[in-house]
């Protein structure tokens, strides 16, 4: 089945037929990939080096994924581990930017998309080849983000996004699938695609995309409970942050991917962090997504909190604009845009107080910090007590009220 011939490869950077003999294939185990690499080697003629890269997914078997693309005829399957390098270098950073795209996504795929095209790179450079091959369709992020970060990591490379290429729907790649023998788990009746990693897991495809339909959360969520299946007793947590990144959970001194790793059955298990998302793409279209994300959202709710006692208002106000244009650009796939490295720099400088600890309430889906408590905390006792104290000069407030109110009250008489 040959779709090709309607699409009309014209950047630079899109490999065509003859032009290689071997890729590396970024392969999770799901559908498009899974077709795709029975559909490289037959359309291209190209030997598929499948790349799977462990960033702590919460659903997915890593082993049975490489058993699979051996099967389907992967020259070499790795899988490789990437969950401390993920939470080292991407996750400290979104924890103190209080990771959130318009709303309540904690930018799961977009993060692991940077990652992964680092990994790709260097795979790709240790076995020789210089194309990389991707899921994504041609409506979607992902293709702008892989592709960007590939060719600016290695300006020689190019890709291709077999999605884009051949044409098919969901419908069509199910049957293909099964045409040609490819074991896959999406039905028509449950046509939804996942992406999973540590920080979060998404889902799209069937009723998810139509805003005006109901999610059968039953039948999407592969992580967290819903509210009615959650337990009845509530349960807290208690995090410690050093300089703005999570080092105990509970008392316990943890390594931040192990943090994240204990955290999220305990968030999943109350309904924390499902979100139902409408985005602006950066392809110009508006659509819903689905998201689990319990760790995430504990860690990004707790940082907040502390975040805000330990700086000041303005502080505070800044921090917030720094935050969404952070998200902002990372959704957008323009984490190596130089601006990026200024917002960073801002960033660690503010979280240098962010130290302490932080109690979380887990409950049917609510997560609220309940107490919190710094070295670096602004709340003084004798200045915001509502008890009787000296500290607190009151005879001055009427003072600093005529004086506050005096532009106020002069504009508007004037204007009377």
């Amino acid at each position: 089945m040959d779709n090709t011939t309607s699409y009309i490869k014209i950047a630079s950077h899109e490999a065509k037929k003859g032009d290689f003999n071997k890729c590396v294939l970024l392969y999770s185990g799901g559908l498009d990939t899974s077709v795709m690499l029975k559909w490289i080697q037959d359309e291209y003629g190209a030997e598929v080096v499948a790349l799977t890269v462990d960033l702590g997914q919460m659903h997915e078997d890593l082993n049975a994924i490489k058993e699979k693309a051996v099967k389907l005829g992967a020259v070499k399957a790795l899988v490789y581990d990437a969950k401390e390098e993920f939470a080292n270098s991407l996750l400290t950073k979104a924890i103190k930017a209080n990771a959130d795209y318009q709303n309540g996504y904690h930018l799961a795929t977009c993060l692991g998309r940077v990652i992964l095209s680092e990994i790709a790179v260097r795979v790709a450079e240790q076995e020789g080849a210089t194309v990389i091959a991707h899921g994504s369709t041609g409506k979607g992020n992902d293709q702008v983000r892989f592709e960007n970060y590939v060719t600016t990591l290695n300006p020689n490379f190019k890709t291709i996004a077999p999605v884009r290429e051949w044409g098919m729907g969901r419908d069509e790649e199910i049957d293909y699938a099964h045409k040609h023998g490819i074991p896959i788990s999406h039905t028509k009746d449950k046509p939804y695609s996942y992406d999973d990693n540590m920080w979060g897991s998404s889902a799209e495809g069937g009723e998810i995309e139509h805003p005006s339909k109901e999610i059968p959360f039953q039948n999407v969520l592969q992580v967290c409970a819903t509210p009615e299946k959650a337990p009845d007793q509530a349960e807290k947590v208690t995090i410690r942050f050093e300089k703005g990144v999570p080092v105990a959970l509970n008392g316990k001194t943890l390594k931040l991917a192990d943090l994240i790793g204990e955290l999220n059955p305990v968030g999943a298990k109350h309904g924390i962090g499902v979100a139902i998302a409408i985005e602006d793409r950066l392809v110009g279209l508006k659509i819903r997504d689905l998201y689990e994300q319990p760790a995430a959202r504990i860690l990004v709710t707790a940082h907040k909190k502390l975040e805000q006692l330990v700086s000041t208002q303005r502080e505070n106000a800044l921090k917030t604009t720094v935050d969404n244009e952070w998200a902002f650009l990372t959704y957008n796939a323009l984490w190596f845009e130089p601006t990026m490295n200024n917002i960073h720099a801002l960033i660690d400088k503010q979280n240098e107080k962010v130290t302490g600890e932080v109690t979380v309430w887990l409950y049917k889906g609510n997560c609220q910090v309940v107490a919190l408590n710094s070295p670096y905390s602004l709340f003084n006792e004798n200045l915001a007590t509502f008890f009787k104290n000296d500290t607190f000069n009151q005879n001055a407030s009427a003072g600093f009220i005529e004086i506050f109110n005096l532009a106020q009250k002069t504009a508007y008489n004037v204007k009377k």
